[in-house]
């Protein structure tokens, strides 16, 4: 690879403001603006699949859908918020615990934000008498579009960036420095986002074992961020742990494992949602 490069040589980043347009002290942000599209779309998609005659027997309306789905927004950002506090800024977490609260500096977490979501459906099904498993089939397809549209927002912002690379497509990132990098935000907006929700929405257009779709979310968006993260740079202040892998892969393969234990369970369990 070479030393030094132009901006002649690979593509460069058009340095997009982030912020959409101000009005008064209120900002319009490119990556709120990308919350809003996944929520609106998980909306429209969640309302679209209660009319379904084999989720409508399971007792889904849309009014039960809008609850759960905004607590479940609820549950994505406390536990995204929380997520990224305990997994990347554990350290700095300890001497200011008020950096949990400081919501301007950014810092979002999947995994935490799953955890929240999986604590929300927890609740909900408990006061629904639903099974867990259940509601959890039913809300894993409405995820993967707001995260593709999230990965979206990052590239936007020029942020999480990837790996230097010489690769055709690589991209330069001014405040990633001169070298071009793999636009890895791209990556996982593809497979993350728009290639697993297609795969769950073809899985789940006919009644599956309880369990089974909520399991193959699990295998999909672990799989594919395992394998994007080597083309991920990985967290500063982290680095690469174990085995060679980033926090995220260390978050990310468990996903795949329980997501393989579910499936299996729900194939010889049986019983269809």
């Amino acid at each position: 690879m070479q030393s030094a490069y132009t901006q002649t040589d690979y593509l460069v980043h058009p340095n997009i403001d982030p912020i959409i347009v101000s009005i008064g002290p209120f900002d319009l942000r490119w990556y709120g603006l990308m919350y809003l599209v996944g929520f609106l779309f998980a909306w429209w998609w969640g309302n679209r699949q209660c009319q379904q005659p084999h989720n409508a027997a399971q007792g889904w309306t849309e009014k039960r859908f809008s609850d759960l789905l905004f607590w479940g927004f609820m549950g994505v950002i406390v536990g995204g918020r929380v997520g990224y506090v305990i997994f990347y800024q554990f350290d700095y977490f300890v001497q200011n615990p008020l950096y949990l609260f400081d919501i301007t500096s950014g810092g979002m977490s999947f995994h935490g934000g799953m955890l929240g979501v999986i604590s929300v459906l927890w609740i909900f099904a408990a006061k629904t008498k639903q099974s867990l498993l259940a509601v959890g089939d039913f809300i894993a397809p409405l995820v993967p579009v707001g995260l593709g549209a999230g990965r979206i927002g990052n590239f936007i912002n020029g942020e999480l960036w990837g790996r230097v690379t010489d690769v055709p497509w690589a991209m330069i990132f001014p405040a990633a420095g001169p070298f071009p990098r793999h636009p890895s935000q791209l990556y996982q907006a593809l497979l993350e986002g728009f290639l697993l929700f297609a795969i769950l929405a073809l899985y789940s257009r006919k009644p599956r074992p309880v369990g089974a779709i909520g399991g193959l979310f699990l295998i999909g968006y672990g799989l594919a961020r395992f394998v994007v993260e080597y083309a991920r740079e990985p967290d500063a202040h982290l680095g690469l742990l174990a085995f060679g892998w980033s926090m995220g892969q260390w978050l990310s393969a468990p996903m795949v494992v329980i997501g393989a234990l579910l499936m299996v369970f729900a194939y010889k369990r049986g019983s269809q949602a």
